[in-house]
């Protein structure tokens, strides 16, 4: 479950360094709302990349998928290094346009190990994907942490922002080094991955074959592929779990119709000053990251009828964020921060370990990546409705 989780972390780490260092993107590029473009850039490929990637997954080599995307993490994240560094920190039409090149990767990195990484575990324990999950949030608390250090740090010098942000950068790049080497040469050969991946063969899968023969086992897998069972379609596992596709995307769709947008650039000026948005970033994550714990206490576990009900009250955090920010003090503010945190999280994990439960593996991993796909698709219409938020203002 600890590779599980590192490599949650690592499909999320590096989008989630380009967010909290939106501080200092906002100092060089003040006029381009670049946390707001920079989200739709990178959800827009990612669900492109990922619709074709759903579509074709039952003969995606997964592990393969995986092992791309963490590449081209770690590969975009140095590529944004070197473009500062050889921009000196200047603003300017030109360096943004490169940063949203580099987005580009990021979202086709984003659809290659997410889609793929959830797919690969949902026909494994529970566990598997609770700790996948859990660890796309750590990634936020990781970076927010790392983020207010190095403010803390480097805040007061001249050129304090810039190198803060470049060391900041550093980090997804060595995770996402990493997790292509747990992908490529630890997490194959755990005995525990052998057995499901071993089980989903013999139920048709052809998306772990590569895997199965680098450990040795290539012969035991075409006998049973001789054998392969029908497989619900996936227009069939679309309509059976309508509902859990729904909740992942209007989870997410208010989610990020306020995060992080508004919490930018619509929350006001407090005592806090400039660390007043990273606060917020870092309760929200937080509180994210330990919610997707709580399904692991049996009596907190929300039952399939009981989801649809928390994503409907979730809807609520629309009206009340309006009236905190424009009534509300900076404690109301960050309070209501935290329940959205816990509201996503929370509901976030009980769709993904409750929908693959009582389907053959192959069926598991074509609705692990369908409800990937339905996620993002929220993110974006909630990045898309975030721009409502600036009707009226002198910046829209």
């Amino acid at each position: 479950m600890i590779v599980c989780w590192i490599l949650g972390m690592g499909s999320a780490v590096s989008w989630n360094t380009m967010l909290i260092i939106g501080d200092y993107y906002y100092k060089l590029f003040p006029r381009y709302h670049p946390e707001r473009v920079l989200t739709v850039i990178c959800q827009t490929f990612a669900i492109g990349s990922m619709a074709i990637l759903t579509y074709k997954e039952a003969i995606t080599n997964t592990p393969k998928r995986n092992i791309i995307g963490y590449t081209l993490f770690c590969v975009s994240t140095l590529i944004l290094i070197v473009l500062d560094l050889a921009t000196s920190g200047q603003g300017g039409i030109g360096p943004y346009i490169g940063i949203c090149v580099i987005v580009v990767a990021f979202g086709v990195a984003t659809a290659l190990v997410q889609g793929g990484g959830t797919g690969d575990l949902s026909f494994m324990s529970p566990e598997f994907v609770r700790s996948f999950i859990a660890g796309l949030a750590a990634s936020g608390v990781l970076t927010s942490a790392l983020r207010l250090m190095t403010k803390a740090v480097f805040g007061k010098s001249d050129d304090g922002e810039r190198n803060g942000a470049m060391l900041f950068l550093g980090i997804p790049a060595f995770v996402g080094l990493l997790c292509t080497f747990l992908c490529a040469f630890i997490f194959p050969k755990l005995s525990t991955v052998k057995y499901y991946r071993m089980k989903a063969a013999s139920e048709g899968s052809q998306t772990v074959s590569a895997d199965l023969a680098v450990v040795g086992i290539q012969t035991e897998q075409s006998q049973a592929g001789d054998d392969t069972q029908e497989r619900l379609s996936n227009k069939q596992l679309f309509f059976q779990n309508i509902d859990y596709a729904l909740e992942a995307f209007l989870g997410h769709l208010v989610t990020l119709s306020i995060f992080p947008g508004f919490l930018f650039e619509n929350t006001g000026k407090h005592q806090l000053g400039s660390w007043y948005p990273l606060v917020l970033i870092t309760v929200f994550n937080v509180w994210d990251m330990i919610s997707r714990y709580f399904p692991v206490v049996k009596c907190l576990r929300l039952p399939r009828r009981g989801l649809m009900v928390g994503i409907l009250i979730q809807f609520l955090f629309i009206p009340v964020f309006y009236f905190t920010a424009k009534y509300g003090d900076q404690g109301w503010m960050i309070l209501l921060t935290s329940f959205l945190g816990i509201f996503n999280g929370y509901l976030t994990v009980c769709v993904f370990t409750n929908a693959p439960k009582g389907y053959k593996g192959p069926e598991q991993n074509a609705l692990g990546n369908m409800l990937t796909l339905c996620l993002h698709c929220g993110i974006f219409a909630g990045v898309a409705c975030d721009w409502l938020w600036l009707i009226g203002k002198e910046s829209f």
